[in-house]
């Protein structure tokens, strides 16, 4: 892990950072090259956006939007959040950009690196280029889906890195698009080493999905959803909704390992409540009330503690947070339901009404619901918007994305949020990117 410990604290310094990505050595052996490209799994997993802690996105997008209640001190990260108090020289704020944009720069090492090399095979070298270049579309993802117009960094070139400019964000997804579109002809089939820690060919089709999905390009965002739904030999129901979450579940399509072995994962310990009343954050009353008695998905994936007088919910989607004689579950980013919600919104949007409510019940059916009694697009895509709610929950800032995407986040926070404001929909860029690099102004509009 040694072998990724970048020095830079932000992509815009102008020194070359001090880092053993920077020479060909390791890039000589398959070992090192791979454990250069596990590391940076490592870092996404315990820093940044994607972490499962209580500075990641799970858990901060939750109390952003109307998914989890705050109760603690002004102390932690979360007060922020819950609050609408985002300023741009916001710690946290500034984490995220720098962490993604640091791992990227990672990513972008591994990819030059293997693409110079002469020692690694052929394959070891198509394989780990398409997983750097999946890892650079998935942050930078969730970079313009936070801060909006954003740099697309594809350079490990410190001079070209510390004055790059913003880009409209069709011009990021187009980037986005093009990075998976050859990461699925780099990447194999079939999983490399142990479990779906490492991205494989459909990992790539997932997220490109839902690039496509949030581009507006609908049918090639139910192509792509189909070819992962279709791809039976790796993936299916996992009918039994109390194993959704763990290591071996069928419906995985890419995972983050824990540590080390017998660990498990940071969300387990984030949202479940031991004693009540809450020290930090609860589940919302009125998400808990979104569920149906009959929805099956309720009782398995939402615990709950009392006082006696109280009762508090919590996301259960993770249970194990004590260390076990072995791992029992992942830190899971991408998972087949997500692909059905894709397509029904995708045929729906494409007018393929039948098509997007056999996906829908697809979803229902499996939480022990009745078909959807929706007959028109408008009733089609708002219970396409309620499962994913329902389905995907403390989950990567889903419920976020979601209302924003499909317009409906000022009607959905209006009035439930303190402070909350149109302008909100956006994070604000770091102060102090804007003053290391004035490419990057304007700040977003409200800051």
């Amino acid at each position: 892990m040694v072998l990724l410990s970048v020095s830079c604290d932000s992509f815009v310094d102008v020194e070359l950072p001090k880092s053993q990505l920077t020479g060909s050595s390791v890039f000589l052996e398959s070992n090192t090259a791979n454990a250069a490209m596990v590391n940076i799994y490592a870092g996404i997993r315990d820093q940044g956006i994607l972490s499962g802690t209580s500075l990641g996105i799970s858990h901060n997008l939750g109390v952003y939007t109307d998914e989890l209640t705050f109760y603690g001190a002004s102390s932690y990260a979360a007060f922020y959040f819950f609050n609408n108090a985002l300023l741009p020289s916001n710690i946290y704020v500034t984490n995220y950009w720098n962490a993604a944009y640091s791992q990227i720069y990672a990513a972008n090492a591994v990819y030059e690196g293997v693409d110079a090399s002469t020692a690694l095979s052929t394959q070891d070298v198509q394989r780990l280029k398409g997983e750097a270049l999946f890892v650079r579309a998935l942050l930078h993802f969730y970079l313009v889906n936070l801060y909006g117009d954003i740099p697309y960094v594809t350079t490990t070139d410190y001079q070209i890195n510390s004055s790059v400019p913003r880009l409209p964000s069709g011009e990021i997804y187009g980037y986005i698009i093009s990075d998976l579109q050859q990461a699925i002809v780099l990447l194999p089939e079939e999983y490399y080493g142990m479990g779906r820690v490492r991205p494989n060919r459909y990992a790539a089709a997932a997220l490109l999905a839902r690039a496509y999905l949030y581009n507006h390009q609908w049918a090639e965002a139910a192509e792509l959803a189909s070819s992962v739904i279709n791809y039976s030999a790796l993936y299916s129901d996992e009918m039994n909704l109390q194993h959704t979450f763990l290591k071996d579940s069928p419906e995985t399509i890419w995972q983050l390992s824990p540590a080390m072995e017998g660990r498990n994962t940071d969300e387990a310990a984030t949202f479940t409540l031991l004693a009540a009343p809450p020290a930090t954050v609860a589940l919302t009353n009125e998400l808990v009330n979104a569920f149906s008695p009959e929805d099956a998905r309720k009782a398995a994936w939402i615990g709950q503690v009392t006082d006696g007088n109280s009762i508090w919910y919590y996301s259960a989607k993770y249970r194990q947070a004590a260390t076990e004689a072995a791992s029992s579950e992942y830190s899971i980013v991408f998972r087949l339901p997500e692909q059905y919600l894709i397509r029904a919104e995708a045929r729906a949007l494409h007018g393929d009404f039948t098509g997007a409510l056999e996906d829908l019940d697809h979803i229902r059916h499996k939480a022990g619901l009745a078909g959807s009694p929706a007959t028109d697009l408008p009733d089609i895509l708002q219970e396409i918007l309620t499962q994913r709610r329902l389905e995907l929950f403390t989950e990567y800032g889903h419920r976020f994305f979601d209302l924003k995407r499909t317009g409906q986040l000022e009607t959905a926070l209006q009035g439930i949020k303190p402070g909350w404001d149109p302008t909100d929909s956006l994070f604000p860029l770091p102060e102090t990117e804007l003053l290391a690099n004035p490419n990057l102004l304007p700040q977003n509009p409200g800051y």
